[in-house]
């Protein structure tokens, strides 16, 4: 896991990273709060082609060798936040991340195989729900009810 505290300049192999990438829709730049990679279950080795990126406003997925494909979901459109955890992930330290979304292309989006999984959960749940507040959005959801339960008879 890549944590990055704000502001902060990282040194790697002589030169300076700024841990910041560019939001062009807001002209304002965004943090990168976790950056993690699927991992194999077999001794939760980094050793595939998926890589997760979390910033405060968007969860982006990069996927692939040969055929790349990211996806990004912004934060406000993620509903809700489940983790699970196979007794092998767990024997492993790592978890998977659901996120239930009101995105068009994924209504779940998954977050496999990844380390610090609890600790990336908490912080979705609180970043997606102050996006949807920024964005003054409402996360309505149907529960059943009807204009006929309504009506007294």
């Amino acid at each position: 896991m890549q944590k990055v505290s704000p502001g902060a300049e990282h040194t790697r192999k002589g030169r300076t990273d700024m841990a910041e990438e560019t939001n062009f829709s807001q002209g304002e730049a965004e943090e990168v709060k976790f950056q993690e990679r699927k991992r194999l279950l077999f001794f939760g080795l980094p050793w595939t082609f998926t890589k997760y990126t979390i910033s405060q406003d968007m969860i982006t997925v990069d996927e692939g060798l040969i055929k790349v494909e990211e996806n990004d979901c912004y934060m406000y459109k993620v509903q809700d936040v489940k983790l699970t955890a196979t007794l092998p992930e767990r024997i492993f330290g790592l978890g998977t991340i659901i996120c239930y979304t009101g995105d068009v292309t994924d209504k779940e989006l998954r977050l496999s195989h990844i380390k610090h999984a609890k600790e990336i959960k908490n912080y979705l749940l609180k970043a997606s729900e102050a996006a949807r507040i920024k964005r003054r959005t409402l996360n309505m959801q149907d529960i059943g009810a009807s204009l006929a339960d309504d009506v007294d008879l």
